[in-house]
């Protein structure tokens, strides 16, 4: 069965009130922004979560191996699988704001693939060698110190029964097929483009081996009865998801004309210092984003439009959605309960569980 996770957002606080409403939603998990400058440490408020609720699983969105070191990031997630009882996901990516607001890039890729092998090593019980782990740059070896024996590599020697899921961020070619044969999940961010997500699809399983990783995909919905009301809701949240396609140079993968127009407008306007949900990107969306670009790429329509557009994606092997949209935005819904949570997603598992008419 398809899962529905909430993304993560910029946030300060959270209350046990609002992870136990979220789970009474329906969902299947929440996502927690690593971003030190502009949201709350994740690893704090997924333990608080885990506290305050029974089912509800629990991802960073995502952290990185740059402002976190491997061996420190596999102790965080392993103390929230213990504190939850199993409900704990790595999410794992080159690192967006968090360095940026330090004044880094994403990390490389051979740092990042360094990293995913040493996390699934130390994840399962097993032992990393410091000749091989990543290392401090600005510390000096242990063989310095003047002791008689001293640790020649690192191990979690506590680790709760259940390994943690590792979960790869995925937007471009090279960091997909490098996933695909380590991860035990793979959530692509390629928009919700049909051919765009299937070639994504295709090139992880065609990298994946005798790997078996679950697929899920970052995507915006932005679901209500009138469609206008709601487009420029629905262009602002387009820029900010779109810009991980050219980050670092051109969008990979199909793309029409209107495609690459609007991903080069994306590319030469975007504002990193406005990078956070709670401040709204307009001025790029209604001045040089196309509105059937963003009918494309994001969701936005009422609750049937929405339903068959997720339907769809469903269909291509999607089996786990990240939704970026409710809770951001003023949506319909009684009693704090979005449109979408409560007919959106009960529609798509009732037709995936029993066809058009269950």
């Amino acid at each position: 069965m398809v899962e529905f996770w909430r993304a993560g957002g910029s946030v300060s606080t959270t209350t046990a009130a609002e992870a136990r409403q979220v789970e009474a939603e329906g969902w299947d998990g929440q996502m927690f922004m690593d971003s030190q400058s502009l949201s709350a440490d994740p690893f704090v408020l997924m333990g608080a979560w885990a506290m305050a609720t029974e089912r509800l699983k629990l991802c960073t969105g995502v952290t990185n191996p740059a402002t976190r070191h491997p061996a420190v990031l596999a102790a965080n997630i392993a103390t929230v699988q213990a504190i939850s009882s199993g409900r704990a996901i790595l999410g794992l990516g080159r690192g967006d704001s968090a360095l940026a607001y330090l004044g880094h890039a994403p990390v490389t890729l051979p740092a990042f693939h360094a990293a995913i092998t040493t996390l699934q090593t130390l994840l399962s019980g097993g032992e990393v060698d410091f000749n091989t782990q990543p290392l401090f740059a600005s510390t000096k070896s242990a063989e310095s110190l003047t002791l008689g024996a001293r640790p020649t590599a690192t191990r979690l020697k506590w680790l709760p029964a259940h390994k943690v899921p590792l979960d790869i961020a995925a937007t471009g070619p090279k960091i997909i097929e490098m996933a695909a044969p380590i991860a035990e999940r793979i959530t692509f961010s390629v928009g919700a483009i049909p051919n765009r997500l299937e070639w994504a699809l295709n090139l992880a399983r065609a990298a994946a081996g005798s790997n078996t990783p679950s697929y899920g995909a970052q995507i915006i919905v932005v679901c209500h009865p009138d469609i206008e009301a709601i487009r420029t809701a629905a262009t602002s949240f387009v820029a900010p998801l779109a810009r991980f396609q050219i980050i670092q140079g051109s969008a990979a993968g199909p793309q029409t004309a209107s495609d690459a127009a609007n991903f080069a407008a994306i590319r030469t306007g975007y504002d990193m210092t406005k990078h956070d949900h709670k401040i709204s990107h307009d001025k790029l969306g209604g001045a040089q984003l196309d509105w059937n670009f963003v009918q494309r790429f994001a969701i936005a329509g009422p609750p049937a439009h929405c339903i068959e557009r997720l339907l769809e994606l469903a269909a291509l092997g999607i089996e786990r959605f990240v939704i970026v949209g409710p809770g951001f935005h003023p949506e319909a819904g009684q009693g704090g309960t979005t449109l979408f949570a409560s007919t959106v997603m009960p529609a798509v598992r009732a037709r995936l569980l029993h066809g058009p008419n269950p």
